[in-house]
């Protein structure tokens, strides 16, 4: 969702040539890791009795004792079978000097990958430590982030930084926005291939497009493709008609993020979208309430236009990151307006970036109302369809979150995002796989990350909660449960975050992310109100009810 401020000359000729400066605004960086942040990588680490759910097909199996040598997993054993004791021989011996993790009766899965994490944002006024802490504190050990927004050199160092664990911090994969570094407009294939160069060789992992004119576009996939390099696009409205998301797909590129692009490649009967008379893309309002009746001027289901775009973007071996999450306030806006994580992890100054804004990116909440969310259900009942079938058909669907924007806070819109796979039809097992090895596969990383396998990194998220049975379990908040007393309680969390061998207690991070929220209240003397909703205080000054 990052779009940068331009002149609005720049932002029409090329919404993709995004020119980012030496002045670019970027957050805080984030603090050396602390005593006591984490334990580890340990010479010898034993996480012992968990129920293991990987990502390979696999059903759940424990208990099993898990071995890490370093940030490596060197062993998985099985050690015994539910509801009987386990037998201590049956278990890998702990040496002198060797660390264990108690985690008997817990649940273990391969650490979670977010393919669309923006490394918060001056104007939302979050900064490294807080959406490291909340990425983390829900799993997340490795995210993409998708345009490189505080600067290239910026996520270099701190992609450093993170793989040698000097910070709390996911490990980071860096795709730079096209052109970004460049001091005019990139206008010619030849200007393309150069620059796409000049980033592979400032060691960027990848490259992030909004559309671009389509021979500079497909002279930017084509080089980057040639050098082994990975992309991603959000098909913005301004480019879109020109290469949609098949013919981008085509071009090389590797991922697509959120949907826009793929109606568009199933138009049958038009070629651009509807737009009224009188819209205007740089009305916020404008340019959300019409794309959600975009799904409705598509293809439909199995007919042959869907059935052909669907098998050659399989056949490409395309990635779609669908970012369902983002969005949701468009088809139920109080459900993200309220949720009840933002009053104690949402910074007064993102809450204030959330509210109604003809600026600020996504807050385009002008006149929003019924007619609005109606039409956006029905644009997701669409757009879970198609990437549901796509899963069932082969094709590689991952988990992504975009947040900072649409009421969307770190770390609780992930797992906001694996709730909504599963509405799209995804089992639960099918969710982690998204969360997991599907991201690693995009990412070219399978072979280091993404499953529960001897040889690879140790990233984990370990949970005492079920999360195959409830995966609001996940979140940090917790999920309601009443027990045998008939007593209200809080169950699940995620209770310890490992990765690349390290072992974070996520409740702790989390505890953190409240210490600076509420650091940050009372330094401004602020509290959550709603929109057009005066304080409390205010009211009760001027005598209001």
């Amino acid at each position: 969702m990052r779009r940068p401020s331009l002149p609005l000359t720049a932002l029409l000729l090329h919404l993709t040539f995004f020119i980012f400066h030496s002045t670019l605004a970027q957050v805080e960086k984030a603090p050396a890791r602390k005593s006591g942040e984490g334990g580890g990588p340990y010479n010898r680490l034993i996480i012992r009795g968990v129920t293991l759910i990987n990502s390979t097909g696999a059903p759940p199996m424990g208990p099993v004792d898990i071995v890490v040598e370093k940030n490596r997993i060197a062993q998985i054993q099985q050690v015994g079978y539910p509801g009987v004791a386990i037998d201590p021989k049956s278990r890998p011996k702990a040496g002198a000097g060797d660390q264990e993790l108690n985690c008997d009766g817990m649940y273990l899965m391969p650490g979670f990958v977010d393919m669309h994490g923006h490394i918060g944002g001056q104007a939302q006024g979050a900064n490294a430590e807080y959406v490291f802490k909340l990425w983390l504190g829900h799993g997340i050990t490795t995210i993409r982030d998708p345009s490189a927004g505080n600067g290239l050199d910026w996520v270099l160092e701190h992609r450093a930084k993170s793989d040698r664990n000097e910070i709390v911090a996911p490990r980071i994969k860096a795709y730079t926005v096209f052109g970004q570094g460049s001091k005019a407009p990139i206008t010619t294939p030849d200007q393309a291939r150069a620059w796409v160069r000049q980033n592979a060789e400032r060691g960027a992992d990848g490259i992030k497009f909004f559309g671009a004119e389509p021979g500079v576009f497909r002279a930017a996939l084509d080089e980057n493709k040639k050098l082994g390099l990975r992309s991603a696009c959000h098909h913005a409205q301004l480019e879109v008609a020109r290469m949609n998301a098949l013919a981008t797909a085509k071009a090389g590129l590797t991922t697509m993020e959120h949907w826009y692009g793929l109606p568009e490649a199933l138009f049958a009967d038009r070629t651009v979208q509807d737009y009224p008379a009188t819209y205007n893309y740089n009305n916020e309002q404008n340019r959300f309430e019409e794309a959600g009746n975009l799904w409705q001027q598509a293809a439909k289901p199995g007919t042959d236009r869907w059935n052909k775009v669907m098998d050659e973007l399989i056949a490409l071996d395309f990635t779609l990151d669908p970012t369902f999450n983002i969005y949701e306030a468009n088809r139920e806006l109080m459900l993200a307006r309220r949720a009840e994580w933002h009053d104690d992890y949402t910074l007064p100054s993102l809450w204030r970036f959330y509210g109604p804004s003809r600026i600020s990116h996504g807050s385009y909440w002008h006149n929003w109302g019924t007619e609005q969310e109606v039409a956006w259900k029905k644009n997701y009942q669409l757009w879970m369809a198609f990437i549901n079938e796509y899963k069932n058909r082969g094709g590689r669907v991952t988990a992504g979150s975009d947040s900072g924007f649409i009421y969307q806070l770190y770390g609780f819109a992930y797992i906001r995002e694996l709730e909504l796979l599963r509405e799209a039809g995804f089992h639960p097992l099918e969710v982690v796989r998204a969360a997991t090895i599907k991201g690693a596969e995009a990412l070219g990383m399978a072979d280091q990350i993404g499953s529960v396998e001897v040889g690879k990194l140790a990233d984990f998220v370990i949970v005492k909660e079920n999360p195959l049975a409830n995966l609001k379990t996940l979140y940090g908040t917790g999920a309601i449960h009443l027990n045998e007393k008939n007593e209200v309680e809080r169950v699940g969390g995620v209770t310890y975050t490992v990765k690349d061998g390290v072992v974070y207690d996520a409740k702790q991070l989390l505890a953190d992310v409240r210490a600076l929220v509420a650091e940050a209240k009372k330094k401004e003397n602020f509290e959550i109100t709603q929109p057009g909703i005066a304080p409390k205080a205010a009211q009760q000054g001027s005598g209001k009810q």
